[in-house]
């Protein structure tokens, strides 16, 4: 009889056990680039970056969730006693940003101007933004640059760069000279479509002019993105190369007549979105 009884226990509860372990945040991971940098992989949402100056710690993006904030701050614990007092958000999308309701209320967080003003931007669906709610605003940008700014830590210089319109219109460049390496959010997507934030007002040929810029202006070997590995400047060049070809095949069915849907057609299901946003900006003249 016992041995019955644990039968239907385990046939029961066990699977429910194994669902919620699954539903567990992954831990964060600090990837170090140097003694003062790194990349901060896992936790829920987009791959964070942490910075040690010689009086506190920058962090780079707040993932999603308190769980992953905590795992920023055991990961900036395992390697400096520093407080963190800078939070910077490469754009306004909620795997970036909706950690900051988590970081204390004294950390400075910071950010393109069109980056604060897309807090407030309704969702895809047309919903109206969490942000509005007045308890969640302590944790909105509270210092905005338009096209550069220079943050000094002690000795060390962090470099924030406006470049233009891309995946939305506030994406910036966070870039540490003396690690050759830049931080770029979402403005680049490897491995997978490029995504681009329309109904931010983000525009795929734009992307591509800032996309050049960021190889023209940024001097970095290394760049650290939303959600991919660390990429060099070859692979930024590659994902140009493969856009361009892209928007080429598609410009070159528009003009053939083809319509939105027979253009998705020439695609996988992972590329009809990017087509899409393609089709609609070659129709309206880019």
């Amino acid at each position: 009889m016992r041995t019955i009884i644990i039968i239907i226990f385990l046939a029961v509860f066990l699977p429910f056990s194994i669902m919620g372990q699954g539903t567990e945040t992954p831990p964060v991971i600090a990837q170090k680039i140097s003694d003062n940098l790194y990349q901060l992989t896992g936790g829920r949402g987009a791959n964070s970056g942490m910075y040690i100056g010689d009086n506190d710690v920058l962090i780079i993006d707040s993932k999603m969730d308190e769980a992953s904030f905590q795992g920023i701050i055991e990961a900036v614990k395992s390697v400096t006693e520093k407080p963190v007092k800078w939070l910077i958000n490469t754009h306004s999308d909620g795997d970036h940003v909706n950690g900051n309701e988590f970081f204390p209320q004294d950390v400075v967080i910071i950010s393109h101007e069109n980056c604060r003003k897309e807090f407030f931007h309704s969702n895809r669906n047309g919903s109206p933004s969490r942000w509005l709610d007045e308890k969640l605003l302590p944790f909105i940008p509270e210092i905005i640059f338009n096209d550069r700014m220079q943050l000094h830590m002690g000795t060390k210089t962090v470099e924030l760069y406006y470049l233009g319109v891309g995946h939305t219109t506030g994406d910036i460049v966070v870039c540490f000279p003396e690690e050759k390496t830049a931080f770029i959010g979402d403005q680049v997507f490897f491995g997978r479509p490029q995504l681009i934030h329309s109904y931010k007002g983000g525009n795929f040929f734009e992307h591509l002019k800032t996309t050049e810029k960021i190889l023209e202006t940024v001097e970095a070997e290394r760049f650290c993105s939303g959600h991919a590995d660390i990429k060099t400047r070859a692979d930024i060049k590659q994902h140009l190369e493969e856009m361009n070809t892209l928007q080429l095949k598609i410009r070159a069915l528009v003009k053939e007549g083809r319509s939105l849907e027979e253009v998705q057609k020439s695609f996988d299901s992972d590329h009809r979105a990017l087509a899409e946003v393609i089709y609609n900006e070659i129709k309206n003249g880019f």
